[in-house]
């Protein structure tokens, strides 16, 4: 038997999935093979989620408990100034109920020329003047972190607003020690609003 049959027997039993696996996974270095004996799993092993923070964890630079990862390269961290946004690279974003958008350097491409220079088939492009795209890039190291689509003069899109408290108490069975009835609470009209003074 192969070393890489043998590999993917032992993924076959749930309690067997072991964090390196879940590391693994994070890198994209798993087989077809064995994302296909993973989905096939009767059930998750109750822990996997605290293999995959401890896996993230170990990848970002700073010692901020991540909570829950939001997208590529953003986290959202239990830091000392509460639950905030935060980059691969230690940039804050601050609160987590304020769109991270509004601390992001953003480019818009506005133009055909722009526009085409992401898009190579302009019958698919969309049209200046009635969309725009716009990209979010991290100003402490600046990767790109998000990209939308929208009307010109439509808001920033606040993609995902997690009730985290509800998740650990009522999911992971942890409550978190600062609970509080307003943690899930969209915050970003609140800034926004003082923008007009």
């Amino acid at each position: 038997m192969s070393g890489e049959q043998s590999r993917l027997e032992t993924i076959e039993r749930p309690e067997e999935v072991s964090p390196r696996l879940v590391e693994r996974m994070l890198e994209g270095d798993l087989s077809w093979e064995e994302w296909r004996q993973l989905l096939k799993l009767p059930r998750k092993d109750p822990d996997r989620i605290h293999k995959y923070l401890r896996a993230l964890q170990s990848r970002v630079g700073f010692a901020d408990r991540i909570l829950m990862r939001i997208s590529d390269h953003l986290y959202i961290v239990q830091s000392p100034a509460g639950r905030i946004v935060k980059c691969d690279c230690g940039r804050e974003f601050g609160d987590y109920r304020v769109n991270w958008k509004l601390s992001a350097l953003v480019y818009i491409r506005d133009t055909a020329p722009s526009i085409t220079e992401v898009y190579r088939c302009k019958d698919f492009a969309p049209e200046p003047g009635w969309s725009e795209v716009r990209e979010y890039y991290c100003p402490g190291c600046a990767t790109q972190l998000c990209v939308e689509v929208v009307p010109p003069g439509y808001p920033p899109i606040f993609e995902f607003l997690p009730d985290l408290d509800t998740f650990y108490r009522d999911w992971l069975e942890q409550p978190l020690a600062d609970a509080a009835s307003d943690w899930y609470t969209d915050r970003t009209t609140c800034v926004t609003a003082s923008w007009k003074d």
